[in-house]
């Protein structure tokens, strides 16, 4: 028995490794949900640095929120019929029994954020914030389950001026990334009180054509008739263009103030298309509603939207207050920008020096003087070699980071008290310096002088 054990023993430590190998599948990020990798990180910096340039000089500010909230506030605020709420969000229950939700959208959280902390008492507020959202919707190009938003919104402001002048950032931020050929699409949704009448005339109007209506649409006509407008079946197309036409049943403050949004932009040269058909997929909408929508983008085409919400800091507690806002789809616009009509986005700045060492004692001295060299100089961008190697291994490093130049410290030089400073991508001859002329050295170089 004993003799046997450790032939039984191998045999059965060998099966374990072989079932644990089958087991030990890859892990996958989760469908809808992306990794940016290094390569395409520059095109997301670009339009982040845009968005938020253009929106400070708007005199905008930034708030973060939370990306986990309480179910119940995006069921009351954008609606219990609207397809985010029924099919999309990501829900579940917490161990103290709350229903929680991944945030779908920003507008409601930045909302309770205001009430929250008495943002709106007697105040204006122009708040922008950027990050990700999350709908488990079907994958698609432009649509992904998690995706970022710059959202960007104004409380406190009821006149159709700052209408316009949202509507106007956004196609500053579109103009300022290059991006050409979007159509921008207008409406207005009336006051609440118009709304419901312009409700009632299309509850006659698809009652009237029940049996065309797919099973959607028919659980949706006596709680929302609006939501069928938003419908994304190709069948119900021709029925919802007969529909009847909410601006035939504007009051006349609703229209003025849609008139004066639709001259402002006019006058400030904005071609723009009034979509009677355009509702927006969220209930909390009223009178001003707005899309960019690019054709290149497949059957997603909207680029940016918003509107006018003017009942959501009621509903959701707060004393009546008008607002207005939009979101921007980040990786929709960085899908514009990869597409040429803005050109390609920049690398980002490679870095100025590759400091090679080699010799246990010249790599604690290379760490110690990568630190000094950015201490002493704020704009120097300096990559240390990491992970030893040979004097070859690591020019081919430095050659890959796109320095522009290698400092090189080895056993000699360390005996010396120099360094050698290579040239990487001119034909300059390399250089011997005392390492207390180093830093001297790089300034001139880093300010373009030689």
């Amino acid at each position: 028995m004993v003799a046997a054990w450790p032939p039984a023993c191998g045999a059965r430590s060998l099966s374990f490794e072989r079932d644990f190998r089958v087991e030990m599948k890859s892990i996958q990020s989760i469908r809808g949900m992306n990794d940016v990798l290094p390569d395409h990180s520059a095109a997301w910096q670009r339009v982040e640095a845009t968005a938020r340039e253009v929106l400070t000089r708007y005199g905008y500010l930034e708030m973060r929120t939370p990306i986990l909230e309480h179910t119940e506030l995006f069921s009351r605020s954008i609606g219990e019929t609207t397809d985010v709420v029924e099919k999309e969000m990501y829900s579940f229950e917490d161990r103290n029994g709350e229903s929680l939700s991944l945030r779908p959208e920003a507008t409601a959280g930045l909302v309770r954020a205001g009430l929250e902390h008495g943002l709106f008492h007697n105040q204006q507020q122009r708040v922008w914030l950027m990050g990700p959202m999350f709908r488990r919707e079907r994958p698609q190009r432009g649509r992904f389950r998690q995706f970022w938003q710059i959202d960007v919104e104004a409380f406190g402001i009821p006149g159709p001026d700052v209408d316009a002048e949202i509507i106007l950032i956004s196609a500053r931020i579109l103009s300022e990334l290059g991006l050409k050929g979007l159509r921008l699409e207008l409406n207005s949704l009336g006051t609440t009180e118009s709304r419901w009448e312009y409700r009632e005339k299309l509850r006659e109007y698809f009652d009237s054509h029940r049996d065309e209506l797919d099973e959607d649409s028919l659980r949706r006509l006596d709680a929302n008739p609006l939501r069928i407008l938003d419908s994304k079946n190709p069948g119900l197309k021709e029925l919802i263009t007969r529909a009847p036409s909410m601006l035939d049943s504007l009051d006349e403050e609703s229209r003025n103030h849609f008139d004066a949004v639709v001259d402002t932009l006019s006058q400030a040269g904005v071609d723009h298309e009034i979509n009677p058909r355009l509702v927006r997929g969220l209930d909390y909408y009223t009178r001003t509603v707005f899309e960019w929508i690019s054709d290149s983008l497949g059957a997603q085409g909207a680029v940016c939207a918003g509107g006018r919400y003017d009942g959501l800091v009621e509903l959701l507690g707060g004393r009546p207050t008008p607002a207005i806002g939009f979101a921007m789809g980040v990786e929709r616009l960085i899908d514009l920008v990869a597409a040429g009509g803005a050109g390609d986005p920049d690398p980002g700045s490679p870095p100025h020096v590759y400091l090679v060492a080699q010799g246990d004692a010249a790599v604690h001295k290379a760490l110690l003087l990568a630190e000094q060299l950015r201490s002493a100089l704020s704009r120097l961008r300096l990559v240390n070699n990491c992970g030893g190697g040979s004097f070859k291994s690591q020019f081919k490093r430095a050659d890959r980071s796109g320095a522009l130049w290698a400092v090189v410290l080895g056993e000699e030089e360390m005996a010396q008290g120099t360094v050698i400073l290579k040239h990487l991508r001119a034909d300059h001859a390399q250089e011997t310096l005392a390492i207390a002329e180093l830093e001297g050295r790089l300034e001139a170089l880093v300010a373009g002088k030689t």
